[in-house]
């Protein structure tokens, strides 16, 4: 039923295993200078760690704790002993760069091979790595568990569309790793093409790497002809395979065998209620190299209640539902990427893509919202566009509680890369 019998552990006895290798994880980190210094303060030691709560006792890690003893402050074993490492996506400042022994590398593509068994990937499928190489974990994490379940792998890597398709098409791929940004482009780019997506031999696609609502999930498997599935990981904590959806696509279960997770009120730092919303905080329990202990994700999420109906027992996490710091105050009100992406994907009229933009007019901070429409609904009436603007707008206004100037552009005119899609501009001091 299970790639692994540790998927179905009875809870008393994942939480055993938990407490396990909590002990051996504060050993280690116990050998880092970071946290010999930071756990020698408060005189702790693996004795202290006698259940997953205890975890409680550290502090908090976060990422500027990452960047101040960047490169090697946190560092557990000899460097004779690390075969890999990669690093944050971010192009300005210092990275967070993440290192790998042949362990860590070997347990991270057993926990990435579990997430590909459990939508229904199976020894001996086609599967196209649609995603970038390099540095970013998306590539070579999935191009390693898939590999270790046994499929045929293709590491086509990201962009190129006509050699996607070529691929998709003359080796008969069965499932794809896709960013959702790119998975929209995609579909645009194999209409454009005449090709008919359901006579390609593809029956599921993984998509992650940048937060997505419901409604993109759901336009990709429209358009695409897929099951798309839900994934949740980041450099901090190895990369793709902290949390997969099963195949009732009924939440991200979170693999509490290799990590702790909690959620916080990043406000105050306490645990938030069962089922509500916060941030979530993560510790690595399978990590020999450089484990982190709390680490603050900043991600927005909730732990969903109760079992899920394929029976694993590992807690699920709903869709990340934005960051904690991409959260924009506009005219007072809190406001969401998410919350504008899940609006504005709600109307049939909308197409792929759209750009936030911030701007500020005399002392106030202002939204723009640029946004594609399918050409079937950009005419040349300009009755028709101003009454799909100020539809749009309400549309907004209903959701964020602001009106924002909507701004409608023709289909595939607002730029893109071929990785994770720039969804908020900051223009304030630039206009």
């Amino acid at each position: 039923m299970y790639y692994e019998a540790a998927e179905g552990m009875a809870r008393e006895s994942l939480e055993k295993l938990q407490t396990e290798r909590l002990k051996r994880t504060i050993a280690t980190c116990l050998r880092s200078p970071f946290y010999s210094s930071r756990l020698g303060k408060l005189n702790l030691s693996p004795d202290d760690f006698n259940s997953p709560a205890d975890i409680a006792k550290v502090p908090f890690t976060t990422k500027n704790d990452l960047r101040g003893n960047y490169p090697y402050g946190f560092l557990c074993q000899p460097m004779d002993q690390y075969v890999r490492l990669h690093a944050s996506s971010g192009t300005t400042g210092t990275p967070t760069a993440i290192f790998y022994t042949q362990n860590d590398i070997d347990s991270w593509a057993g926990l990435v091979a579990r997430c590909m068994y459990g939508v229904g990937l199976r020894k001996g499928d086609v599967f196209q790595n649609m995603s970038g190489y390099g540095l970013f974990t998306g590539g070579l994490g999935i191009h390693y568990g898939a590999e270790r379940l046994g499929c045929l792998t293709v590491p086509a890597g990201a962009g190129n569309s006509k050699r996607q398709l070529k691929l998709l098409s003359d080796f008969k791929v069965d499932g794809v790793h896709i960013i959702p940004s790119y998975a929209l482009h995609f579909a645009s780019f194999l209409k454009g093409e005449g090709v008919d997506p359901r006579r390609l031999n593809w029956r599921i696609a993984l998509i992650g790497a940048e937060p997505h609502t419901e409604e993109v999930r759901q336009r990709v498997q429209e358009l695409l002809g897929v099951k798309a599935y839900n994934s949740y990981g980041m450099t901090e904590m190895n990369g793709p395979g902290v949390a997969f959806e099963c195949e009732k696509q009924a939440g991200m279960h979170v693999w509490e065998d290799a990590y702790i997770a909690e959620i916080i009120n990043s406000e105050t730092g306490e645990h938030v209620a069962e089922g509500e919303v916060g941030e979530l905080v993560m510790t690595t329990l399978c990590r020999d190299g450089m484990p982190l202990l709390r680490y603050r994700t900043r991600d927005l999420t909730r732990f969903i209640p109760g079992p899920c109906a394929c029976g694993r027992t590992h807690r699920r996490i709903d869709r990340i539902a934005g960051r904690a710091d991409d959260m924009m105050i506009i005219k007072g009100c809190n406001i969401y990427p998410m919350q504008i992406e899940q609006a504005l994907m709600s109307l049939p009229e909308v197409a792929q893509n759209y750009l936030i933009e911030i701007f500020k007019e005399g002392e106030m901070d202002q939204l723009r919202v640029k946004v594609e429409i399918k050409d079937d609904y950009f005419v040349e009436d300009m009755r028709v566009l101003t009454a799909l603007q100020k539809k749009i707008a309400s549309r907004l206004r209903d959701e964020i509680l602001v009106t924002p100037r909507v701004e409608l552009v023709q289909h595939e005119t607002i730029p893109k890369g071929d990785g994770k899609a720039v969804r908020v501009v900051d223009l304030r001091g630039k206009e």
